[in-house]
């Protein structure tokens, strides 16, 4: 069951940002501090990938391709969790999730389902 919403994705031009955000609801709403969480993309024809991840205790850690571009951070009293994406290159352009669990999970594989996402297309 999908307890996660994504926005703010959109069109932006190659070095603009932009700011994702994730909401909690349902179950999760509550207990939202004590879940590890992820923003996670997937690009068109390839695999869905971690791009960063925050543990209950706010420790961070990104992919190489955004370290330096991207900051990951979470509000556990308004139940969000935000990615600020600055810098956007085109090899940015997919669609962003957001996920989470009670354990530090990596492997997008390992959830059984996903929100909608936001797309985020960088270009010209």
């Amino acid at each position: 069951q999908v307890q996660f919403v994504e926005s703010g994705g959109g069109l932006v031009q190659p070095g603009g940002s932009l700011r994702l955000s994730c909401a909690a609801s349902g179950s999760i709403f509550s207990i939202f501090g004590i879940y590890h969480m992820g923003w996670y993309r997937q690009a068109p024809g390839k695999q869905r990938e971690l791009v960063a991840s925050i543990t209950t205790g706010s420790n961070t850690n990104y992919a190489d391709s955004v370290k330096g571009r991207f900051t990951i951070s979470r509000d556990n009293t308004k139940s969000t969790m935000h990615l600020q994406m600055n810098n956007l290159k085109p090899e940015d352009t997919a669609v962003y999730y957001c996920n989470g669990g009670l354990l530090l999970i990596t492997d997008p594989k390992a959830f059984p389902s996903w929100g909608q996402g936001t797309q985020v297309t960088v270009s010209s």
